[in-house]
């Protein structure tokens, strides 16, 4: 068992992960943006305190989304520490994720403008948590969120983007507490996607793994 703090609890990704890691037995802290302001490093500490992982799963209600992600990672980081909590889930976006082409979707010239600033927010957070002393990993869908429905028999994490396929926020959440379990593949961006029956490969997990 673990102690897990989930900010961001009241959003689809945030609710599935508590879901998800209650189930597992795990002790959770589910927390909406009310219960503690995650741009004030003295909220995560104190919301942190006691605590072995932290995920995050948090959006700007109507903040302007560069301002919002820069504070949040400093909340995060700065608040983490003081908590003495090293490792964060950090829920990101799939335009940041390079494609085939080894180019983010975001750098292309065809992005949609009025996404743009959203998804840079989500690039100054990451720059954040590289420069900090957390063992943090980034996950996001590979492309997007499925409409809600039953989970797959499993997923498969990418470094390389796909904008084509969709993923359930249960199976996404199944990515989040493996990897908040495992404190593996630290310090990357990874996309979770539908497992294809009978892939494999190195970078990969399966939903019935309990």
């Amino acid at each position: 068992m673990m102690t897990m703090v989930i900010f961001g609890a009241g959003g689809k990704t945030g609710s599935s992960t508590v879901a998800e890691a209650a189930q597992r037995g795990h002790r959770v802290t589910p927390l909406r943006s009310a219960d503690a302001d995650i741009t004030d490093p003295q909220a995560v500490a104190r919301a942190a305190s006691g605590h072995a992982v932290a995920i995050a799963a948090v959006a700007p209600a109507e903040a302007d989304p560069g301002v919002f992600f820069r504070a949040a990672a400093h909340g995060l980081v700065a608040g983490l520490q003081e908590a003495g909590v090293t490792r964060l889930v950090w829920v990101s976006i799939a335009s940041l994720l390079p494609d085939a082409s080894e180019v983010p979707p975001v750098d292309t010239d065809g992005f949609p403008a009025e996404y743009r600033p959203f998804s840079l927010g989500h690039r100054t957070a990451m720059g954040t948590f590289k420069a900090s002393g957390l063992q943090w990993t980034a996950v996001s869908p590979a492309g997007d969120f499925a409409p809600d429905g039953a989970p797959a028999v499993g997923y498969a994490l990418t470094e390389v983007g796909d904008l084509t396929t969709r993923i359930t926020h249960a199976d996404h959440a199944r990515a989040l507490v493996d990897l908040a379990e495992q404190y593996r593949l630290r310090g990357a961006h990874l996309g979770v996607a539908p497992q294809s029956p009978g892939a494999s490969g190195s970078i990969a997990g399966r939903a019935a793994h309990r």
